[in-house]
């Protein structure tokens, strides 16, 4: 009796097999060349979803092929498991963090078990381990010691519903990246990391990422905002010739500013409105700009507000007093919280000062005509020209003028040419539990005191209230009071903890050394695996993550702690998993549970389903006729190799592809074996690869009882050794089902005889006049002379020009005829 397909029983069977065996613990063999496969760390949530069976069915697909063609493979998996849900678990269940973060990730540890993914767990970290975020602090220190780590006042974005600061870049839209909760803006002491140190090289070095996928790149550079231009300083002469100074990438229009623009929450202001009729409506403006976030202030579609402080500033160059402004456009974190106002040739100055009736001047002259003066300007005017109205650089094309007026600035000492980004210093205070604690301590007597490196973890306490109103360490009295490393007074520990995009900053090169107790990492291990060759997650984390992670890897590059300045040689971003065209959510109701699919289909028909409905980098839309269709097929390549066990236990005789059915599936899986090396190997079109190996499964039911044995066995167990990246389970035991020895893992993956594709005969498109009127089978190999000699002797073909001129034929060899007749 047939041995039916049964997915539970043998995936069941081949994990416990798997783990039994530690079958994917990292092979360290030097004479095989690295490949280090990462993908994304899930934060420890409860459940994974379908998007992470996707990005981890990819990634196991790449990793076992690579074991497979010689490689000794890293492919880790670990924890993000600090962050904000905990806490907010804590306040909703009562559940300790710790307790709530530790039981997720037991179960989403099972799930990946489930789907039999290739992790060396022997490897696993969990950065809220004190093992793990003591190496965390001490990497905080070591940014300290190269100046790289500072403590500011500042105005920040604050989530009320998270109770936290957030960085500029978890702001989207005005909204909080994680809860969607309206952000709003408070002056707090924090902890910022110097990026903005790096952001040349930052820039630049995407440029050595050609295996990144242009979007990223294009993010990543425009978040950092390279800006050449000149800054200009302003002087005050109410202020006793303080100076106020802009930046801007068009001073070639310097001698057309007629007003100045500062951002409310400069620090001049109130300097400036003190005593005057404005004082009171600009302080209210200030206060109103405190609730308002960065994004709504500088949206395009956002209204231009702006109030007269009553001071004015005076031309570096002319002279002229230029009244000075407020308005909520500009901010205090980019560029110098000051601009230049010229209307003429800046539209968003040109509407404001419309608004507001303020002159409008123009400087540079169209070449072709001559601009409408001060008041009949009726649109600002942005192209090139040359200069008017601008002293000595009158009649100079602007483009010239630029650097010019620059260096002119440069040698009367008020400014000169500089760089600008808008690139912020990463803000990573956090006024929460769930964190990595800042190992810093403050002395009355000493200041700001790191703590001493040898005195790591500082340890998150437990006697802490978490109610979601206040910071939870602040609660702790036992935490917050200390001694100072210095003096040995009585100080106090900083109660703020870090963002946890610090955490995964770092946490790939945690994996290469993930026992060591002496040392993040050693230098020599991390040096052996890294770069990372591939790395898969989202998209999402396009500017967060990959941008800080590039920032982590080269400062400690620069630290002398491992070779390599950018972490991820390549980059596979994956598209989201859809249902019914939208994204997966519960509010939708649209969620389909990996659980519930495995456990009605296996892991191989999810596996199966994910990697073949759509390319990796693109959306991918849930259909359950879709995954029926995979069950489906795994049967039916179960049921072909079944019926043909006993023959394949026997020891057929090795292929004799002499010619015939034999010959036809002996070229079929030479095809299948090159397409789907190429195709998982380098192009990661997993789809395609699926389609080739069925087209296989295709071509060996067809293939008649009568025909070479030799050749049927040897295309089905290149069929099972094909499929077992895809499909680990029923490869594993379809292998075993044929009586073959050890894992089918462990086979050499196959390579092609690039001679038996080719083809003996090929089809031919005969075409009049470009439509085609026939087909025909010609030898393969013809040249091109042979081939238009072969077709127009043929029969058919001497009838379709039968009374009609050939005026020209076009062979092309191999593909079609075409004959242009009259």
């Amino acid at each position: 009796m047939a041995k039916q397909y049964d997915p539970a029983l043998i995936e069941q069977k081949w994990q416990k097999v798997w783990k039994e065996r530690q079958s994917h613990k990292t092979n360290e063999d030097k004479s095989k060349p690295k490949f280090y496969c990462l993908e994304q760390f899930p934060y420890p949530s409860g459940h994974l979803h379908m998007g992470h069976m996707r990005v981890y069915s990819i990634g196991d697909i790449i990793a076992r092929l690579k074991r497979m063609n010689g490689y000794q493979v890293l492919h880790p998996m670990g924890w993000d498991a600090f962050g904000l849900p905990a806490e907010n678990a804590a306040v909703k269940f009562g559940a300790a963090p710790a307790k709530w973060t530790y039981q997720n990730i037991n179960h989403m540890k099972e799930q990946l078990h489930r789907l039999g993914v290739s992790i060396d767990w022997s490897r696993e970290v969990t950065t809220c381990s004190p093992d793990y975020y003591k190496w965390t602090q001490w990497l905080f220190l070591t940014f300290y010691e190269r100046g790289l780590a500072y403590r500011k006042r500042a105005s920040v974005n604050w989530c009320p519903e998270c109770s936290t600061v957030l960085a500029n870049e978890q702001v989207i839209d005005g909204r909080c990246w994680r809860c969607d909760s309206e952000v709003t803006k408070r002056d707090l002491e924090q902890w910022f990391l110097k990026i903005t140190d790096y952001a040349e090289r930052l820039l630049n070095d995407l440029e050595n990422l050609p295996r990144w996928p242009e979007k990223v790149r294009t993010m990543q550079k425009n978040w950092i905002g390279k800006s050449e231009g000149a800054n200009i300083a302003f002087t005050l002469p109410e202020l006793a010739d303080e100076k106020i100074t802009v930046f801007t990438t068009r001073p070639d229009t310097l001698y057309g500013v007629t007003y100045m623009v500062i951002a409310p929450e400069h620090p001049l202001v109130p300097r400036l409105i003190a005593g005057k009729p404005q004082e009171k409506q600009v302080a209210d403006f200030i206060e109103q700009m405190k609730k308002e976030s960065d994004i709504s202030r500088t949206s395009a579609d956002a209204e231009k507000v702006g109030y007269f402080t009553g001071a004015y500033a005076k031309h570096p160059l002319t002279g002229e007093q230029v009244p000075i402004w407020v308005a909520n456009y500009v901010l205090m974190d980019y560029g110098t919280g000051a601009v230049m106002g010229v209307p003429a040739h800046d539209e968003r100055d040109f509407a404001f000062a419309k608004k507001y009736q303020l002159p409008i001047k123009a400087v540079i002259n169209p070449d072709s005509e001559m601009l409408v003066e001060e008041v009949g300007i009726d649109s600002a005017y942005t192209g090139e020209g040359t200069l008017i109205h601008s002293d000595i650089f009158d009649g100079m094309p602007n483009r010239e003028a630029i650097q010019a007026i620059a260096k002119h600035l440069e040698e009367k000492g008020i400014g000169g040419p500089t760089v600008s980004y808008r690139l912020r210093d990463w803000l990573v205070s956090r006024q929460r539990y769930w964190g990595a604690p800042i190992p810093m301590i403050y002395c009355d007597s000493c200041g700001i005191v790191p703590v001493p490196k040898d005195q790591l973890p500082v340890m998150l306490p437990e006697d802490v209230v978490i109610d979601g109103k206040r910071n939870p360490l602040t609660t702790s009295d036992e935490f917050v009071h200390t001694t100072c490393p210095n003096c040995g007074k009585a100080a106090r520990r900083e109660t703020d903890t870090m963002d946890t995009f610090i955490d995964s900053s770092w946490y790939y090169m945690r994996y290469t050394d993930p026992h060591n107790a002496a040392l993040p990492f050693a230098k020599e291990n991390a040096d052996k695996w890294m770069q990372v060759d591939e790395y898969i997650g989202g998209i999402e984390h396009a500017i967060l993550h990959l941008l800080y992670s590039r920032f982590f890897t080269k400062v400690l590059h620069d630290a002398g702690m491992i070779s390599c300045d950018e972490p991820f040689r390549s980059l596979l971003t994956q598209g989201m998993v859809l249902k019914d065209g939208a994204k997966m959510s519960k509010s939708k109701g649209n969620v389909v549970s990996p659980d519930e699919m495995i456990e009605k289909y296996g892991a191989d028909t999810v596996r199966l389903f994910i990697l073949f409905a759509a390319p990796p980098e693109r959306d991918l839309d849930w259909t359950d006729t879709g995954v029926e269709g995979s069950y489906r097929f795994l049967n039916r390549v179960w049921r072909l190799v079944e019926s043909h066990a006993d023959l394949l236990k026997s020891g057929t005789a090795a292929a004799d592809p002499s010619g015939g059915d034999a010959k036809e599936l002996y070229r079929m899986t030479h095809y299948a074996i090159k397409k789907v090396t190429e195709d998982i190997g380098e192009r990661y079109t997993f789809n395609t690869a699926i389609s080739t190996i069925m087209e296989l499964v295709n071509k060996l039911y067809a293939y008649p009882a009568e025909a070479d044995r030799g050749t049927l066995a040897f295309a089905l167990e290149t069929l099972i050794v094909l499929m077992a990246p895809i499909t680990p389970h029923i490869a594993a035991e379809m292998w075993e089902l044929i009586g073959k020895n050890g894992s089918v893992h462990e086979q050499s993956w196959p390579s092609y005889d690039a001679d038996a594709l080719v083809l003996d005969e090929v089809e031919i498109v005969v075409q009049l006049n470009g439509k085609v009127r026939d087909k025909l089978v010609v030898p393969s190999g013809l040249s091109k002379d042979e081939l238009e000699s072969l077709v127009l002797g043929n029969d058919k073909t001497k009838a379709l020009i039968e009374g009609k001129t050939v005026r020209k034929v076009i062979a092309v060899p191999g593909k079609l005829v075409n004959l242009v007749v009259g």
